[in-house]
């Protein structure tokens, strides 16, 4: 016969576990011996363990209750119930640890690999990092809301990029983001910048220009944009003076 800590000892749980299994009616409390003490069989130890597996298992206690007393069958159908939502949980919480290692590792584990192959075409061009990580920061919840979007938009960028005026804006830019907001090199930077996209209009139609991305997250972009360079905000407002609207979302008004 067991003492109540020999018990919780043999099964792994606490003392204080075992007394709320008892109060709620999970396993039997024995009568107390001729000293006062209550004395568990063997048999108690086998069925704690079954009790803590299940509640381990994220079984409610309830739900116990009626597994400990079900038939073999019953238990044996329920037990491969609870291994399938186990396992559910693992692959969520595998894909979960592995977003988080993404986010932690760089570029190249948080995103797609031909983003990141532009991201380092931007680096190779003598685009500056700060701009490099306003467009990586705006590729990450892109490609995690609407990954279907990125490669027909990797696509466009990538032939965008080998036009003269749009690498001219790139490189610009980041010398844009020091100036003051009437700086003359940043209002001749988004002349340039309208001009190019106007160009673009009218070749290869509106869309080309605005992408197929949904105002809500455009403007999330936009938003992460304007956070991570403030001065694109001017720039924003600049380029709506001569007819554009957005920044991730470019359209014509």
């Amino acid at each position: 016969m067991l003492t109540i800590g020999e018990l919780a000892s043999y099964a792994g749980v606490t003392v204080r576990a075992i007394r709320h299994y008892h109060a709620k009616g999970l396993l039997p409390e024995p009568d107390r011996d001729h000293a006062g003490y209550r004395r568990y069989p063997a048999a108690a130890v086998v069925e704690l363990i079954k009790i803590r597996t299940l509640a381990d298992a994220g079984v409610p206690l309830a739900r116990v209750h009626e597994l400990l007393a079900a038939d073999p069958d019953e238990l044996a159908a329920a037990v491969v119930q609870i291994d399938e939502r186990l396992r559910a949980e693992i692959r969520l919480r595998q894909r979960h640890r592995e977003r988080i290692a993404r986010l932690a590792a760089g570029d190249s584990l948080a995103l797609p690999a031909q983003v990141v192959e532009f991201l380092d075409h931007l680096r190779e061009i003598g685009v500056d990092e700060r701009i490099v990580q306003v467009e990586r920061d705006g590729w990450i919840p892109l490609a995690a809301r609407a990954p279907e979007l990125v490669p027909e938009l990797i696509a466009r960028k990538r032939e965008q990029i080998t036009h003269p005026p749009l690498i001219d804006f790139y490189r610009t830019l980041s010398r844009a983001l020091d100036r003051t907001d009437n700086d003359p090199m940043l209002i001749e930077l988004v002349d340039q910048i309208a001009g190019y996209l106007t160009r673009l209009a009218e070749e290869h139609g509106e869309d080309y220009v605005g992408g197929a991305i949904e105002p809500s997250l455009a403007a999330l972009l936009d938003s992460l944009a304007v956070d991570a360079a403030p001065p694109a905000r001017r720039l924003i407002e600049l380029l709506g003076e001569r007819g554009w609207s957005g920044w991730t979302r470019l359209e014509r008004r």
